[in-house]
């Protein structure tokens, strides 16, 4: 009997499934194998070197089942994108029902080429990493909406913002507080052989100014060029269900906007502005009452916004979400879409309407990445390959590339950037100094290898969300799974890594500065 492989399609809930049940046999004949490996870690409390050993944990032994029975539900309920996306998505429904993102996105992109709409929203997403994870919450269901309100496909719009949003969370113009943890690695690192070496923040300022704007150029070329012909044209279906109603709502022609929506937008931009002086002046310091969201103990101003303790960043999600709320609220009262309390209700709840099979698709993608951390296969594999570098005899441009594969393939195993490099960076970090490589070219190395990765790994927590979207607006029959995802950001992937390894050989061979006191030979 022949089977028909086009009628085979996992839903990406049984591809996690399936990959778990893979990940669990693996641990354990890696765990028989006794597979384990040993890096120096720092003691951040000493600043002492002291030897690491991570072996391979397996998932069927006793100690991995209690796990996976105690802390499943747990790690579920604590999954950051999960809080995230379902009060995140309470605000943009009031602001999507109350009309206001129809109103503002119409204007935004009547007599607008479509690649300079592309180019701006881009070129958002990659700056918008000062926000951290958050932007990733915020951004791909908003490009959605703005692509569905520019009559596009939305799906396209969701693929090209999450490749500039993992782009942007690794390499950007602005200091984030991910750059403030690396630094310190990065320091840590070069401590080794010099203690007395130092790097200010903005030592990554003049490569990355050229590889954000150039990155620009290329991933918006990519959306409209690659990505958007291939989705193609975004369709109704024919029996349209109430989602595919307030669709059509969207879709309509454009028409001119009336009395009531020019005062619903008044209402709302100047309540929205009034919300954000008051925030934005809390978080500047040095002024009279000012300053009291931020956490004075940090030295730098990036962690003081974003510290633990920091108050901005504690409540960051929920002073977005009240913005959005304003700004819905305000627009539905002027343009009077929003007239009692019913209706305010019913649109703070809009957007969570059939989030059912999403919550199901975070429930088994939070489990495959904790399941993941537990085994330490990821840690054993970078520990090892940052066990290379004491072995090989690589200098020059070999030793630089090499570094970058390297960082590429940890970046799969390891999305997290401060848990990886800090793996990496006590076994890198003097093999690329006794070259003659700086510390702080070689974590920019290490970090335009993550913006090339970062995309393409099941294990990076947001790329559910990224998933979870795709299935949203998704009009055909056949799901859309994990390796289908995945291959919508490969030609994203293929030429952010040949424009890295163009730009890091150049910038090695003319040996200029990578930026402000920063440079690339020692």
């Amino acid at each position: 009997m022949k089977i028909n492989r086009d009628k085979i399609h996992l839903n990406p809930i049984m591809t996690y499934v399936i990959m778990i049940v893979i990940m669990m046999a693996i641990s354990v004949l890696f765990a028989l194998l006794r597979l384990d490996a040993t890096y120096i870690k720092v003691n951040p409390n000493s600043k002492e070197f002291v030897n690491t050993l991570v072996t391979v944990e397996s998932l069927l032994s006793i100690e991995g089942l209690k796990y996976i029975f105690s802390n499943t539900v747990s790690n579920f309920v604590s999954f950051a994108p999960l809080s995230m996306l379902i009060i995140t998505l309470i605000g943009i429904g009031i602001m999507e029902k109350s009309g206001f993102l129809k109103t503002v996105f119409t204007i935004l992109t009547r007599n607008v080429k479509k690649n300079t709409v592309t180019f701006y929203l881009v070129l958002i997403c990659i700056l918008s990493s000062i926000m951290g994870d958050l932007s990733f919450i915020i951004l791909m269901p908003l490009s959605a909406l703005l692509y569905l309100h520019g009559k596009r496909n939305p799906l396209a719009g969701i693929t090209v913002s999450f490749a500039a949003l993992t782009f942007g969370s690794s390499i950007n113009l602005l200091f984030t507080a991910k750059d403030s943890a690396l630094l310190n690695l990065t320091l840590e690192g070069a401590h080794i052989l010099d203690p007395n070496y130092t790097l200010g923040i903005w030592c990554f300022l003049f490569v990355s100014m050229v590889a954000v704007i150039v990155m620009a150029f290329i991933i918006t070329n990519i959306g409209e060029r690659v990505t958007a012909p291939f989705f193609g044209k975004y369709e109704l279906n024919d029996e349209p269900t109430e989602v595919d109603k307030s669709m059509a709502d969207i879709v309509e022609e454009d028409k001119v906007i009336d009395v009531h929506e020019r005062r619903g937008l008044r209402f709302s931009l100047i309540g929205s502005g009034l919300y954000l002086i008051f925030f934005l002046y809390n978080i500047i310091p040095g002024l009279p009452f000012s300053g009291r969201l931020l956490d004075d103990s940090q030295a730098l101003y990036i962690d003081k916004l974003f510290s633990y303790n920091s108050f901005f960043s504690n409540g960051f999600v929920f002073i977005v979400v009240v913005l959005f709320i304003i700004a819905g609220l305000l627009y539905g009262i002027g343009a009077k879409t929003i007239r009692n309390n019913h209706d305010v209700c019913d649109n703070l709840g809009h957007s969570l309407d059939g989030i059912g099979k999403t919550l199901v698709l975070i429930l088994f993608a939070s489990a495959f990445i904790s399941f993941f951390k537990y085994t330490n296969i990821g840690s054993v594999f970078v520990a090892k390959a940052a066990n290379l570098f004491d072995i090989i005899n690589f200098n020059g441009i070999p030793l630089v590339v090499l570094l970058f594969i390297v960082g590429i393939l940890s970046t799969i195993l390891i999305p997290v950037s401060a848990t990886r490099w800090q793996i990496l960076v006590s076994s890198v970090m003097p093999v690329m100094m006794n070259a003659g490589i700086s510390p702080e070219f070689t974590q920019f190395i290490i970090k335009a290898a993550e913006a090339c990765s970062l995309s393409i790994t099941p294990l990076f927590a947001y790329f559910v969300i990224y998933l979870a979207l795709l299935q949203k607006y998704n009009q055909d029959s056949k799901p859309i799974g994990i390796f289908k995802a995945i291959r919508y950001q490969l030609p994203y992937v293929l030429f952010t890594v040949v424009f890295f390894i163009v730009l890091i050989i150049i910038v090695y061979i003319i040996g200029l500065p990578i930026g402000i006191n920063g440079i690339v030979k020692l």
